[in-house]
């Protein structure tokens, strides 16, 4: 089976935000959250908490936003 982009999810102290998904978006978060416990061993009882680190992937990985931000947009959106 091929690796999940997430592993374990870090603890960290959240800022609370609300926002609505689509249906499919969220069964297929459930769905994530699913197979990624049985890879990792670690419950997730709510899909939502998936939202942040694939976010943070996502971030992470995309090049021209990395690239913006080295280009003097501030850190954390601070400055």
């Amino acid at each position: 089976m091929a690796r999940l982009k997430l592993g374990t999810l870090a603890d960290d102290k959240p800022v609370k935000i609300t926002v609505e998904l689509p249906a499919n978006v969220h069964r297929d978060l459930a769905a994530y959250a699913d197979v990624l416990a049985r890879e990792t061993g670690q419950s997730i009882s709510d899909p939502s908490k998936l939202i942040a680190p694939m976010l943070t992937r996502f971030m992470a990985t995309d090049r021209a936003f990395v690239k913006a931000r080295r280009k003097g947009q501030p850190a954390h959106g601070k400055g």
